[in-house]
């Protein structure tokens, strides 16, 4: 059995993107996970498993700073009622636990939706293993899973 981080190298890989993945300590808080990876908070993008009343998923990509706006991201999706699932829902969605997240090496392609603010910037995420976090060019990212952009987000 692969390991998350492999899942997620693989993934890229195949996708053309190139990753890189490092070694980070826990981290309290998005401030903390920050300054421990020498980035700004906003520059941490959070992947949410949103669920759709369907029960299909989405990934949202949403930076650190930001939340999730539902009346816009229900707009983008075209549907009346979104949630976020427990931890064991979006694990069985991804195969990764809450924390680690990513839409890279996911056990199910879901659809990506990236927030307006991510493009054109490095960004740092979950890299499908506690410890680790994955540097990408965010519009490589974007481009390698057709992801849709758009402002889902507001301030926190």
């Amino acid at each position: 059995m692969s390991t998350g981080r492999e899942r997620v190298a693989a993934d890229a890989q195949a996708r053309g993107i190139d990753v890189d993945i490092v070694e980070r300590p826990a981290a309290r808080s998005l401030e903390e996970a920050a300054e421990l990876l020498g980035i700004q908070p906003g520059d941490i993008v959070k992947t949410l498993v949103v669920k759709r009343s369907d029960d299909t998923f989405v990934f949202a990509l949403v930076p650190g700073g930001r939340k999730i706006a539902w009346p816009k991201l229900r707009s983008v999706l075209q549907v009346n009622k979104l949630q976020l699932p427990d931890a064991s829902v979006a694990f069985a969605a991804t195969g990764y636990e809450r924390g680690t997240i990513t839409p890279f090496g996911s056990t199910t392609a879901w659809p990506v939706i990236a927030d307006a603010t991510i493009p054109g910037r490095r960004v740092s995420m979950g890299a499908g293993e506690h410890g680790y976090s994955l540097f990408v060019d965010a519009d490589a990212l974007i481009a390698g899973f057709d992801a849709t952009v758009a402002d889902i987000t507001d301030p926190e």
